[in-house]
């Protein structure tokens, strides 16, 4: 997939390595140690209808190049691509395809699997993304089998069309319910790359992580996985999409169709982008952006479990549960002033504060030094106070329901872009997935080794065990009620109690500068978004 993978020694021959699955034999290949399989179809789909099992077939598939990725309504244009980059590929609606990194091909080595979930909210990305995406340092380093797949997104994934019938009772949960049938296909053919489908952890960043966080209130994947990180995928703030919201967008795209109950098949074979533009503009009488979620119906999806009770059945589960320091803010750097956040003399960092907090400047001054008495005063111009609050409260909040360990951290890692920037949205993939020595704009020779070394082998503890701690780390204490323990990766990492409490409770929920802000229009997980 990358340039610095094609000096290594690759095998991929008509009988090595196959691998037998249930509904046939596949043909991947050997890189240096690793078996890759790409492009592994796990159910077919038909549109607006529920995902259903592939169907036998005889002789070899080959599972050597990966499969096509969803359609997007918007093409995704990244204007992070230095600091995020991404790797584009063919789009088509026949998207439920998965890929496997795996040091072993056979059925007794039983090794944990790690199920990667994409960002782009549930409307763009895919299992390939971001260059940070690849299995291969994860598998080699954390001796697992890791799992990336692709899904039904956006209108074809999200549209919810339960009005017109019961054939389209749940099109508003379809992008789960591929999930649900990706994870179904692991349970039933994993062992045959070496992994145990009693021990198989879902985790997710952003997009991917509310789809974590919705799977853990979903019945359908009860007993599908075992283990849960969410990543950057909470949101203070956030609301649960109710049926009547969604079905009067079902309603109106319809219409802007020109279709009605009568002809509303036709909706199953129109072009996509006929599709794709009437959803826009319906989407537009709704607030635009992130319209496209899962429909808390209390019958497929049980609604977000930051915002709802978390199910009994899950319960059980442990989670990992942490964001990026700055996560989205940092993107005001451009709006604030020319140069480097740390040139800006005192008098310049003090102006900004009364613009950016207003009346709170003084309160998130103290905070911030309290907080991080080693930092700079500077970095709380840019630090994100509705995904870290959100993730703090939802481990907490499992605590007091009495569910197993969660586990919460923080990514608070300055990387040397402009001469210093505190970590963006995105920022901890490479080092949790161990390939932050290929990512350029956060590359720290010396410690960004170490880093990855701490993070990866905290997700691949966690993924064994259930807990994050191991060898080289210091101690990780879960979330209680009271303790208000949380990780923090960083030069140093170490662990705090309530270290930034104050902080965000000064902040304030909507700092007064972003009403003048221009920014990127993003979705989670992805860049600007060029229109149809």
């Amino acid at each position: 997939m990358y340039p610095r993978k094609l000096t290594r020694s690759i095998i991929s021959n008509p009988d090595y390595p196959v691998v037998e699955t249930k509904s046939g034999k596949l043909r991947g290949l050997w890189e240096e140690g690793v078996f890759i399989f790409r492009g592994i179809q796990y159910a077919e789909q038909k549109r607006f209808h529920m995902p259903q099992p592939v169907e036998s077939w005889e002789g070899t598939k080959e599972a050597i190049i990966y499969g096509p990725v969803c359609k997007e309504i918007h093409t995704a244009i990244a204007h992070d691509e230095y600091n995020v980059p991404h790797y584009h590929y063919i789009q088509d609606e026949d998207c439920l395809y998965l890929n496997i990194w795996t040091k072993h091909i056979d059925r007794e080595s039983r090794k944990p699997v790690m199920v990667w979930i994409h960002g782009g909210g549930f409307a763009t990305g895919s299992s390939i993304e971001l260059y940070a995406y690849d299995g291969m340092e994860l598998c080699e380093f954390g001796d697992v089998v890791v799992v990336s797949l692709n899904h039904r997104l956006n209108c074809i994934g999200y549209l919810d069309l339960s009005d017109f019938g019961d054939e389209y009772r749940y099109t508003g949960n379809l992008g789960q319910a591929d999930l649900v049938a990706g994870l179904q296909w692991i349970h039933d053919n994993i062992e045959a790359f070496g992994g145990d489908p009693g021990n198989v952890t879902i985790m997710g960043q952003s997009g991917g992580g509310a789809k974590v966080n919705a799977l853990l209130q979903t019945p359908a994947a009860d007993g599908l996985f075992h283990k849960a990180v969410i990543q950057s995928g909470l949101f203070s703030g956030s609301k649960d999409l109710l049926p009547e919201d969604s079905k009067a967008l079902g309603r109106a795209v319809v219409e802007e169709l020109g279709l009605t109950a009568e002809t509303i098949r036709e909706i199953e074979t129109i072009p996509y982008y006929k599709l794709a533009r009437a959803a826009l503009k319906a989407s537009e009488n709704f607030g635009g952006g992130m319209v496209w979620a899962p429909v808390r119906d209390m019958d497929y999806y049980y609604g977000s479990g930051l915002l709802n009770p978390f199910r009994e059945e899950t319960k059980n589960i442990p989670v990992l549960a942490g964001s990026v320091l700055g996560e989205f803010d940092q993107n005001y750097n451009h709006v604030f002033a020319a140069g480097s956040k740390n040139d800006w003399d005192e008098n310049l960092v003090s102006e900004l504060f009364v613009k950016r907090f207003g009346t709170a400047a003084d309160a998130v001054k103290a905070a911030q030094k309290k907080a991080y008495p080693q930092a700079k005063l500077v970095d709380a111009l840019f630090t994100n106070k509705a995904v870290r609050t959100a993730h703090r409260d939802y481990c907490r909040k499992r605590a007091a329901e009495g569910c197993a360990p969660a586990y919460n951290w923080l990514f608070n890692l300055e990387c040397p872009l402009n001469s210093g920037t505190i970590p963006w949205h995105n920022a901890e993939e490479a080092y949790m997935f161990h390939n932050a020595r290929y990512l350029e704009a956060s590359y720290i020779p010396g410690v960004s080794e170490e880093l990855q070394d701490i993070m990866t082998g905290a997700w691949v503890s966690f993924a064994y065990t259930g807990d994050p701690n191991h060898i080289g780390m210091k101690s990780w204490d879960a979330v209680t009620e009271d303790n208000g323990a949380c990780m923090i990766f960083d030069r140093v990492t170490r662990q705090e109690y309530h270290h930034d409490d104050e902080l965000m409770a000064a902040l304030p929920d909507r700092p007064i500068m972003e009403d003048n802000a221009r920014e990127p229009e993003t979705t989670f997980g992805g860049g600007p978004r060029q229109s149809l």
